[in-house]
Protein backbone atom coordinates (compact mmCIF):
# COMPACT_ATOMS: atom_id res chain seq x y z
CA UNK A 1 0.00 0.00 0.00
CA UNK A 2 1.17 3.77 -0.60
CA UNK A 3 0.65 6.91 1.23
CA UNK A 4 1.06 10.86 -0.16
CA UNK A 5 -2.05 13.48 -0.51
CA UNK A 6 -4.52 13.82 2.02
CA UNK A 7 -7.63 13.98 0.10
CA UNK A 8 -11.61 14.18 1.61
CA UNK A 9 -14.58 12.26 0.10
CA UNK A 10 -17.75 14.15 -0.15
CA UNK A 11 -20.67 11.77 0.60
CA UNK A 12 -22.33 11.89 -3.17
CA UNK A 13 -23.80 8.96 -5.50
CA UNK A 14 -21.29 7.09 -7.21
CA UNK A 15 -22.21 4.38 -10.11
CA UNK A 16 -20.86 1.06 -9.06
CA UNK A 17 -20.99 -2.41 -9.93
CA UNK A 18 -21.03 -5.12 -6.99
CA UNK A 19 -18.09 -5.40 -5.11
CA UNK A 20 -16.79 -2.63 -6.72
CA UNK A 21 -16.04 1.27 -5.00
CA UNK A 22 -18.35 3.71 -3.75
CA UNK A 23 -18.66 6.89 -1.61
CA UNK A 24 -20.44 5.78 1.80
CA UNK A 25 -22.07 6.95 4.81
CA UNK A 26 -20.27 10.01 6.16
CA UNK A 27 -18.13 10.10 2.97
CA UNK A 28 -15.95 6.94 3.64
CA UNK A 29 -14.49 4.72 1.29
CA UNK A 30 -17.43 2.00 0.65
CA UNK A 31 -18.01 -1.14 -1.28
CA UNK A 32 -21.21 -2.24 -3.38
CA UNK A 33 -22.73 -5.08 -1.49
CA UNK A 34 -26.42 -6.28 -0.58
CA UNK A 35 -27.67 -5.01 2.50
CA UNK A 36 -27.75 -8.81 4.09
CA UNK A 37 -24.02 -9.39 2.90
CA UNK A 38 -23.15 -5.69 4.42
CA UNK A 39 -25.21 -6.06 7.73
CA UNK A 40 -23.13 -9.94 8.56
CA UNK A 41 -20.27 -8.15 8.07
CA UNK A 42 -20.56 -5.69 10.36
CA UNK A 43 -21.39 -2.69 7.98
CA UNK A 44 -23.83 0.27 7.68
CA UNK A 45 -25.76 0.45 3.96
CA UNK A 46 -26.83 3.77 2.88
CA UNK A 47 -29.11 4.28 -0.32
CA UNK A 48 -28.64 5.93 -3.71
CA UNK A 49 -24.64 5.34 -4.15
CA UNK A 50 -25.01 2.22 -6.72
CA UNK A 51 -27.90 3.44 -8.27
CA UNK A 52 -26.51 1.04 -11.50
CA UNK A 53 -27.25 -2.02 -9.29
CA UNK A 54 -30.53 -4.11 -7.88
CA UNK A 55 -32.38 -2.15 -4.99
CA UNK A 56 -31.14 -4.62 -2.62
CA UNK A 57 -27.67 -3.55 -3.39
CA UNK A 58 -26.49 -0.86 -1.94
CA UNK A 59 -22.87 0.98 -0.43
CA UNK A 60 -21.35 -0.34 2.62
CA UNK A 61 -19.24 0.77 4.99
CA UNK A 62 -17.91 -0.28 7.94
CA UNK A 63 -16.53 2.81 10.01
CA UNK A 64 -14.30 0.88 12.72
CA UNK A 65 -12.58 -2.20 13.13
CA UNK A 66 -9.63 -4.19 14.86
CA UNK A 67 -6.84 -2.89 13.52
CA UNK A 68 -5.49 -0.14 16.67
CA UNK A 69 -7.28 2.95 18.10
CA UNK A 70 -7.64 3.96 14.04
CA UNK A 71 -9.07 1.00 12.45
CA UNK A 72 -10.83 1.72 9.72
CA UNK A 73 -12.44 0.06 6.34
CA UNK A 74 -11.11 1.19 3.12
CA UNK A 75 -10.01 -0.16 0.19
CA UNK A 76 -5.88 -1.32 0.39
CA UNK A 77 -4.78 0.43 -2.03
CA UNK A 78 -5.73 3.85 -0.01
CA UNK A 79 -4.55 3.37 3.48
CA UNK A 80 -1.32 5.11 4.40
CA UNK A 81 -0.60 2.35 7.22
CA UNK A 82 -1.43 -1.13 7.81
CA UNK A 83 -4.17 -3.45 7.40
CA UNK A 84 -5.77 -6.54 8.40
CA UNK A 85 -7.83 -8.71 5.91
CA UNK A 86 -11.16 -10.70 6.92
CA UNK A 87 -12.39 -7.65 8.94
CA UNK A 88 -14.26 -5.41 6.76
CA UNK A 89 -17.27 -6.12 4.00
CA UNK A 90 -16.61 -6.82 0.59
CA UNK A 91 -13.90 -8.34 -1.61
CA UNK A 92 -10.36 -9.29 -0.06
CA UNK A 93 -9.62 -5.60 -0.85
CA UNK A 94 -11.41 -3.83 1.19
CA UNK A 95 -8.78 -4.23 4.57
CA UNK A 96 -8.93 -2.73 7.95
CA UNK A 97 -6.39 -0.01 7.74
CA UNK A 98 -4.56 1.21 10.65
CA UNK A 99 -4.41 5.26 10.13
CA UNK A 100 -7.43 7.52 10.30
CA UNK A 101 -6.05 9.54 7.46
CA UNK A 102 -6.87 9.67 4.17
CA UNK A 103 -3.91 9.12 1.54
CA UNK A 104 -3.26 8.02 -1.95
CA UNK A 105 -0.29 7.67 -4.55
CA UNK A 106 3.29 7.56 -2.99
CA UNK A 107 4.37 5.66 -5.94
CA UNK A 108 7.83 7.05 -8.06
CA UNK A 109 7.77 8.81 -10.70
CA UNK A 110 6.12 6.89 -13.72
CA UNK A 111 8.04 6.42 -17.17
CA UNK A 112 7.38 8.74 -20.02
CA UNK A 113 6.56 7.31 -23.45
CA UNK A 114 8.89 8.57 -26.70
CA UNK A 115 6.64 10.66 -28.81
CA UNK A 116 6.38 8.61 -32.09
CA UNK A 117 3.75 5.88 -32.21
CA UNK A 118 2.48 7.95 -28.88
CA UNK A 119 1.44 11.05 -30.16
CA UNK A 120 3.12 14.30 -29.00
CA UNK A 121 -0.67 15.96 -27.54
CA UNK A 122 -0.97 12.53 -25.25
CA UNK A 123 2.80 12.82 -24.23
CA UNK A 124 2.33 16.43 -23.43
CA UNK A 125 -0.74 15.80 -21.38
CA UNK A 126 0.67 12.92 -19.13
CA UNK A 127 3.62 15.31 -18.06
CA UNK A 128 1.00 17.87 -17.16
CA UNK A 129 -0.98 15.43 -15.46
CA UNK A 130 2.11 13.85 -13.65
CA UNK A 131 3.23 17.05 -12.50
CA UNK A 132 -0.25 18.49 -11.05
CA UNK A 133 -0.12 14.93 -9.00
CA UNK A 134 2.85 13.98 -8.08
CA UNK A 135 3.41 10.28 -6.60
CA UNK A 136 -0.33 9.60 -7.46
CA UNK A 137 0.41 7.75 -10.62
CA UNK A 138 2.42 4.68 -10.50
CA UNK A 139 1.91 3.92 -14.36
CA UNK A 140 1.37 5.05 -17.98
CA UNK A 141 0.62 3.33 -20.93
CA UNK A 142 -0.39 4.76 -24.32
CA UNK A 143 -0.62 2.50 -27.29
CA UNK A 144 -1.83 -0.83 -28.08
CA UNK A 145 -1.84 -3.32 -30.70
CA UNK A 146 -4.08 -2.27 -32.88
CA UNK A 147 -3.97 -0.65 -36.34
CA UNK A 148 -5.42 2.88 -35.98
CA UNK A 149 -8.23 4.09 -36.11
CA UNK A 150 -9.35 0.97 -33.96
CA UNK A 151 -11.92 0.93 -31.62
CA UNK A 152 -9.30 3.02 -29.12
CA UNK A 153 -7.73 6.12 -29.10
CA UNK A 154 -4.88 4.09 -27.96
CA UNK A 155 -4.95 2.69 -31.66
CA UNK A 156 -3.52 5.71 -32.53
CA UNK A 157 -1.40 6.51 -29.81
CA UNK A 158 -3.95 9.53 -28.64
CA UNK A 159 -4.92 8.58 -25.07
CA UNK A 160 -3.28 7.61 -21.40
CA UNK A 161 -3.97 5.46 -18.92
CA UNK A 162 -3.48 6.75 -15.95
CA UNK A 163 -2.87 3.66 -13.55
CA UNK A 164 -3.40 4.76 -10.05
CA UNK A 165 -3.48 1.99 -7.50
CA UNK A 166 -1.09 -0.46 -6.21
CA UNK A 167 -1.80 -2.59 -9.73
CA UNK A 168 -4.05 -3.38 -12.37
CA UNK A 169 -7.33 -4.82 -10.93
CA UNK A 170 -7.02 -3.14 -7.97
CA UNK A 171 -9.85 -0.80 -6.84
CA UNK A 172 -9.27 2.50 -5.09
CA UNK A 173 -10.60 6.26 -5.16
CA UNK A 174 -7.89 8.12 -6.37
CA UNK A 175 -8.39 9.08 -9.52
CA UNK A 176 -11.53 11.74 -9.34
CA UNK A 177 -9.47 14.11 -8.64
CA UNK A 178 -6.75 13.78 -11.36
CA UNK A 179 -10.13 13.06 -13.31
CA UNK A 180 -11.80 15.97 -12.46
CA UNK A 181 -8.45 18.13 -12.97
CA UNK A 182 -8.65 16.68 -16.50
CA UNK A 183 -12.08 18.19 -17.29
CA UNK A 184 -11.09 21.50 -15.90
CA UNK A 185 -7.98 21.85 -17.65
CA UNK A 186 -9.71 20.77 -20.93
CA UNK A 187 -8.18 23.31 -23.07
CA UNK A 188 -4.50 23.39 -22.37
CA UNK A 189 -4.77 18.84 -22.50
CA UNK A 190 -6.40 19.35 -26.00
CA UNK A 191 -9.01 17.32 -24.02
CA UNK A 192 -11.24 14.96 -26.36
CA UNK A 193 -13.00 12.88 -23.12
CA UNK A 194 -12.03 11.39 -19.90
CA UNK A 195 -13.11 7.79 -17.75
CA UNK A 196 -13.18 7.48 -14.40
CA UNK A 197 -15.03 5.61 -12.14
CA UNK A 198 -17.63 4.09 -14.61
CA UNK A 199 -18.36 7.52 -15.48
CA UNK A 200 -17.32 9.77 -18.72
CA UNK A 201 -17.03 13.50 -19.46
CA UNK A 202 -16.78 14.80 -22.88
CA UNK A 203 -16.41 18.56 -23.44
CA UNK A 204 -17.67 18.49 -26.66
CA UNK A 205 -21.25 17.45 -24.79
CA UNK A 206 -21.53 17.81 -21.36
CA UNK A 207 -21.30 20.70 -19.01
CA UNK A 208 -18.17 21.59 -16.32
CA UNK A 209 -19.97 19.64 -13.31
CA UNK A 210 -18.48 17.25 -10.27
CA UNK A 211 -17.67 13.23 -11.27
CA UNK A 212 -20.75 12.06 -9.31
CA UNK A 213 -22.93 14.13 -12.07
CA UNK A 214 -20.55 12.47 -15.57
CA UNK A 215 -22.38 10.40 -17.61
CA UNK A 216 -23.14 6.74 -16.17
CA UNK A 217 -21.44 4.10 -18.38
CA UNK A 218 -22.53 0.38 -18.61
CA UNK A 219 -20.84 -2.36 -15.82
CA UNK A 220 -18.09 -4.09 -18.18
CA UNK A 221 -17.26 -6.61 -15.42
CA UNK A 222 -14.27 -5.98 -13.29
CA UNK A 223 -12.48 -3.35 -11.82
CA UNK A 224 -10.06 -2.43 -15.06
CA UNK A 225 -12.69 -2.05 -17.76
CA UNK A 226 -14.76 -0.41 -14.93
CA UNK A 227 -11.87 2.27 -14.90
CA UNK A 228 -11.34 1.76 -10.93
CA UNK A 229 -7.72 1.57 -11.42
CA UNK A 230 -6.91 4.09 -13.85
CA UNK A 231 -8.21 7.26 -14.98
CA UNK A 232 -8.47 7.11 -19.23
CA UNK A 233 -8.15 10.29 -21.10
CA UNK A 234 -8.03 11.00 -24.71
CA UNK A 235 -6.62 13.76 -27.00
CA UNK A 236 -7.56 15.38 -29.82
Amino acid sequence: MHFNTFILFTATAVMAAVNEPCIGSGGRAGVCLTTSACSSSGGVSISGACPSDPSNVKCCTKASCANGSAGNCRWASDCGGGTKAGLCPGPAQMKCCSSAVTGFGGYKAPAFPGVGACKAVAVSGAKQVVKAFPGRVRQIYCTRDCACPGTSDHCCGKAIDFMCSDGGGVPTLSGRQIAEWVMNNRAALKLKYVIWGQRIWNPSSDGVKPWTSWRAMEDRGDITQNHWDHVHVSFK
